[in-house]
């Protein structure tokens, strides 16, 4: 069925969204990397960017936050701009892991290959498959260029975060040297976390998420710039890695009670892709025990649903 939603309309949701939810107290910030454990937890932005390139922005939606674990879907991107398909699924996988974003175990029981490379593991897998490899620099400006693409704009390393990080990433450093045991990292270990740490600690904004999400949703055409990022049959391959694993363990109540895929990560943003629709995040940094933020799951919730869309339902939006 064809719903007609107009943008005040849209507007409007997304308003009663943040209205609603703006004052919830629920979860804590990420207290485990120092620097996360000190924003301010009071804020929250939602932006949703439709495919003719209007945005739709309500409150802090210009912060810039660590992009964490959602950088997982860029760099994803690029692998399969860089190799295509199979070679994403031959080399990393394409499956769910069922365990914890950071798991170890996960590795373990499925030596073959990392999984996915929106887990830690297959995250730092894409990283050292980031090419040219062997060459940090020229491999750390290629995930930077392929982020701004993406987003429409450039993300800024937050020098505080990267440090941060890195001075606490212990189980990654196990995860790094685990997949070289088992021939699953390409390029140098040490070279290749510390790609994959840096690029958690870009700094983004919850709109230029909602453009890199609607750049997905637009089959690789960034609806702001015009620009092809990608091929569009790589999109349907981005969206499914989304589905499968965008919330860990937890994706499949994610996905029953939003309806929309989506990629979380514990600097508080969350990036949703309905494809052929548009693209949405939200932004707040308290999240719940797995690591997922209260307020941005929330809103996007109550937006999805208001609007009554849905990836499963077969409707489709006419937005203006």
């Amino acid at each position: 069925m064809e719903k007609h939603i107009t943008l005040a309309q849209l507007k409007e949701v997304a308003q009663e969204a943040y209205n609603q939810f703006k004052s919830n107290t629920d979860g804590k910030n990420a207290d485990y990397i120092p620097y996360l454990a000190n924003i301010d937890k009071n804020l929250f932005g939602i932006s949703i960017c439709l495919l003719n390139g209007q945005t739709v922005e309500i409150g802090d939606t210009e912060y810039r936050f660590g992009i964490e674990s959602v950088s997982k879907v860029h760099t994803a991107i690029l692998v399969l701009r860089q190799y295509g398909a199979q070679k994403l699924l031959d080399m990393i996988g394409a499956d769910a892991t069922g365990l914890p974003f950071n798991s170890i175990i996960a590795i373990l029981l499925e030596n073959d290959h990392p999984s996915t490379p929106l887990v830690n593991a297959g995250a730092i897998t894409a990283c050292s498959m980031v090419q040219p490899v062997g060459d940090a620099k020229k491999k750390w400006d290629a995930i930077v260029s392929n982020i701004t693409d993406l987003c429409g704009s450039a993300p800024q390393l937050i020098d505080e975060l990267y440090k941060s990080e890195s001075a606490t990433n212990f189980n990654n450093r196990s995860i790094a040297w685990l997949l070289k045991n088992y021939n699953r990292i390409y390029d140098d270990p040490d070279m290749s976390l510390d790609l994959y740490t840096r690029q958690c600690s870009l700094g983004i904004t919850a709109k230029q998420l909602s453009v890199a999400a609607a750049t997905v949703a637009n089959k690789g055409v960034n609806p702001v710039t015009k620009k092809e990022v990608f091929e569009a049959d790589l999109s349907p391959k981005i969206t499914s890695l989304i589905s499968t694993v965008g919330f860990y363990e937890h994706t499949g109540d994610w996905l029953y009670t939003s309806g929309i895929p989506a990629k979380t990560g514990v600097g508080g943003g969350v990036m949703g892709v309905l494809p052929g629709q548009f693209g949405i995040s939200a932004f707040a940094p308290p999240l719940d025990g797995s690591g997922n933020s209260v307020k941005a799951q929330l809103a996007i919730k109550y937006i999805m649903n208001k609007l009554g869309l849905n990836v499963f339902g077969g409707d489709h939006a006419v937005f203006g």
